[in-house]
């Protein structure tokens, strides 16, 4: 297999695992407070790719998660972490899945103003229409609309500043690595949640299952993820985050029962499509 058939492997398996996590989180923020499951999904993510590490010799500890792309980044993994899995488990999984899929219509845009990419007209006029597509999804100003939605937005922010962030992390890291330093800030985030809300309880049976498929599934998501974007290109690989949304959608209705409205799935439509043809452009 190529690198770009190979990266579009795990960036398909990332985006399912992802959508499977999503599920079990909103699932346990029913029997607990978001801010325990984020940070118990944390700690033990951390733990898990900590083992991964120094099991093929790698330092768990490495003095470059204080340079300054890893210390952006860390940062961004917060805010994204942080408000997306408030709204994951305040409002409703295909609301929040398709507002996600705005973010690499944001990294474009972001990489055109800090990294100097050129980004043709066309492109430009593709991110317009996508975040359209966001509007039509949070509907400000009609009966429908939500502040709550708004998390999302602030998890999208959150997730597009991590991966440019990603981009320029040093190599000298492992996928291990990374790992390690996305769930230290999972825990980080799960922790501030935490300290806010308060109202820590000890899980039952089914508490600590729907923790663990939580974590299972973060693991799986996470670590693919960091592979596709470290092999094959960027432009080949990122349209298929578009797949998150697809087995989002389905696991929404099937397992929560949920109906999205037309606003929502016009708005999705119009990220989609945008996304996609935006990715297109950069990849001719």
């Amino acid at each position: 297999m190529t690198d770009n058939l190979k990266g579009a492997a795990f960036m398909v398996l990332a985006m399912a695992g992802f959508a499977v996590e999503d599920v079990f989180l909103k699932a346990a923020a029913r029997q607990m407070p978001p801010g325990q499951v984020i940070l118990l999904v944390g700690m033990a993510g951390m733990m898990v790719f900590a083992i991964m590490a120094r099991l093929q010799g790698e330092r768990i500890l490495h003095p470059v998660y204080l340079s300054r792309p890893m210390l952006v980044r860390s940062a961004f993994e917060v805010a994204g972490r942080l408000f997306y899995s408030l709204s994951l488990a305040l409002t409703t999984l295909s609301a929040t899945s398709a507002i996600l899929q705005a973010t690499p219509l944001l990294v474009v845009a972001s990489a055109a103003l800090f990294f100097g990419e050129t980004v043709g007209w066309r492109r430009w006029a593709a991110v317009i229409v996508g975040f359209a597509g966001v509007m039509i999804i949070l509907r400000p100003g009609a009966d429908g609309f939500s502040v709550l939605s708004l998390l999302a937005v602030a998890g999208m922010i959150g997730f597009a500043g991590r991966d440019l962030a990603t981009r320029v992390a040093p190599k000298v890291l492992s996928n291990r690595q990374l790992g390690i330093a996305g769930f230290a800030m999972l825990t980080l985030a799960g922790a501030i949640l935490l300290a806010v809300s308060g109202e820590a309880r000890l899980p039952d049976l089914r508490g600590l299952a729907l923790l663990a498929g939580t974590a299972t599934f973060a693991i799986l998501g996470y670590h693919a993820l960091t592979s596709a974007m470290r092999t094959g290109e960027v432009s080949f690989v990122t349209p298929l985050r578009y797949t998150r949304l697809v087995f989002a959608m389905i696991l929404a209705v099937v397992i929560f029962g949920e109906r999205p409205d037309l606003a929502t799935l016009i708005g999705s439509a119009l990220i989609v499509a945008s996304g996609i043809y935006t990715l297109a452009r950069a990849g001719r």
